[in-house]
């Protein structure tokens, strides 16, 4: 199975729910490839952001080398799962596809305590507090991710 996590600029949310997903698909022993990307490319070519590096490494995730990119169709095309930070990621994803992206869905739908359409907020903008607050959204996904990698296996 192909997981593809999408964000903005590919630094922050979007790495570090595919090195958290990745862990935690490795530890129950399933097999799949975990990439992420953005949906702008003003960020391309640029590591992973030094406050979600350090946040990731404090919890004992796995930090890999990781280079942002800009998503493309054909990424797209290749996912069987792609999962977005927010609403309006799931709108240019549409766009950039030139139609529907069916296997697309927000991270927090499978957070059964989040909202309906709730995003995970840009930790970019703040300060390592704000980088946590992401590593607990998506820690809070991760049952419901790892149930549906785990069904389609």
């Amino acid at each position: 199975m192909r997981v593809l996590t999408i964000c903005h600029g590919n630094i922050c949310r979007s790495p570090m729910a595919a090195m958290v997903l990745a862990d935690a698909l490795r530890s129950e022993g399933l097999d799949a490839e975990v990439t992420s990307a953005g949906v702008s490319a003003e960020e391309s070519g640029n590591p992973i952001d030094p406050r979600a590096r350090r946040t990731l490494e404090r919890h004992g995730i796995p930090v890999t080398d990781h280079v942002a990119r800009q998503v493309t169709a054909a990424d797209l095309a290749d996912a069987d799962l792609v999962i977005a930070m927010t609403p309006g990621h799931l709108r240019q994803l549409d766009a950039i596809n030139g139609a529907p992206v069916e296997q697309a869905v927000l991270l927090t739908s499978f957070d059964p305590n989040a909202e309906p359409g709730a995003p995970v907020p840009d930790p970019w903008y703040g300060d390592e507090s704000d980088f946590e607050d992401t590593l607990t959204a998506i820690r809070a996904a991760l049952p419901g991710i790892v149930s549906q990698v785990r069904a389609e296996d």
